[in-house]
């Protein structure tokens, strides 16, 4: 693959993608903010390093000369994002990030035209967030073509990791999303609750705005879509009962002592608990007509399939050179990538 960078390796997601990385003989350029960290890893890597910020554009364009690929993996990507993208554009680097934030999938979706004339792939969500939910609804509008309804929800064992924890947070402050013809609306947090089933068993799950809310209209054209997530109905309760006081849950020094909370005690799933904890996801559309269609996916836990699912993305990209532009996982290597990682397998209800 050559010399192409990791950005945010420090972090819990980065260090994993690191060490899948290395187990495949890639060589990637270890970067990021805090410069004693990134050197520390870098040395017991035995892979090259480079330190700087996003807050000068100039500069983050600078670092990232001579660099095909960036691997985005410091969040909150809501505050991230953008200057890294920005620097991409100005270096001709191809821009790949591991988010799950709607804003982000939209403005990364806008920038599409300036990184056709770049040259350059901009593909965000290239982990969980949001390639087995993608694929599987790529999979659905493949055998239902013209379907104008796609419900996704996914259960996710293991456990958080500070980042993911950090955006949950933010999301505090924000409104439910859901697609009705084919424009981002926005309800209230758990707007809806319904039950899924696994393996003999419901789930119960509500609404969230993740990020296929944008993304699964962009790789299939079905303008009607709500995405949930599994929770226990206790833990929903809450959520719907927290609603009147989103206000004051969105104020700074409310959201800082959250963080501030989640950085001394949030260390993400030990390898073990990695091992143990699989993940699930449902997938429905209906057609105009009242036809309907079900698939699912088991995978493994979300982390380990990131670091699978991102590392063999930016493999694509740097050995096939795609037509620059903007991408979902879907539409760049097909619904059925996501069945080429290990431990995924299609189910049919």
């Amino acid at each position: 693959m050559g010399e192409w960078m990791i950005y945010g390796a420090n972090g819990y997601t980065g260090r994993l993608i690191v060490a899948e990385a290395l187990k495949r003989g890639l060589k990637p350029i270890l970067a990021g903010r805090n410069r004693d960290a990134i050197k520390a890893l870098a040395r017991d890597s035995g892979l090259g390093a480079r330190t700087f910020d996003l807050s000068d554009p100039a500069t983050a364009a600078s670092a990232l000369s001579g660099i095909p690929l960036v691997l985005h993996c410091a969040g909150p990507f809501s505050q991230t994002s953008a200057p890294m993208l920005e620097a991409c554009l100005s270096s001709g680097t191809h821009y790949l990030d591991i988010t799950g934030e709607i804003d982000v999938f939209r403005h990364c979706h806008a920038q599409h035209a300036r990184a056709q004339a770049k040259g350059i792939v901009v593909m965000p969500g290239t982990g969980f967030d949001v390639v087995p939910t993608d694929c599987l609804a790529a999979m659905l509008a493949r055998e239902l073509p013209d379907a104008r309804e796609l419900t996704l929800a996914f259960e996710a064992g293991g456990g958080a990791s500070p980042g993911t924890a950090r955006t949950s947070v933010e999301s505090f402050r924000a409104e439910g999303r859901v697609r009705r013809n084919g424009q981002l609306v926005a309800v209230p947090l758990a707007y809806k609750v319904r039950e899924f089933e696994r393996r003999g068993e419901l789930r119960t799950a509500m609404t969230i705005p993740w990020g296929d809310v944008f993304t699964a209209t962009v790789s299939t054209g079905i303008p009607n879509v709500e995405v949930y997530m599994v929770l226990p109905a206790r833990a929903i309760e809450v959520i719907q009962r927290l609603r009147p006081l989103a206000g004051l849950l969105g104020l700074a020094p409310l959201q800082g002592l959250l963080k501030w909370h989640i950085g001394r005690s949030v260390r993400g799933p030990d390898t073990d608990r990695r091992a143990r904890s699989g993940s699930h996801v449902w997938g429905e559309v209906v057609h105009a007509s009242g036809k309907s269609l079900q698939l699912e996916l088991e995978t493994p836990n979300g982390y380990e399939l990131t670091a699978q699912a991102a590392l063999g993305i930016a493999s694509h990209v740097l050995d096939r050179r795609p037509e620059g532009g903007y991408y979902t996982p879907s539409q760049l290597l097909g619904p059925d990538y996501v069945l080429s990682l290990p431990g995924v397998r299609l189910v049919r209800p």
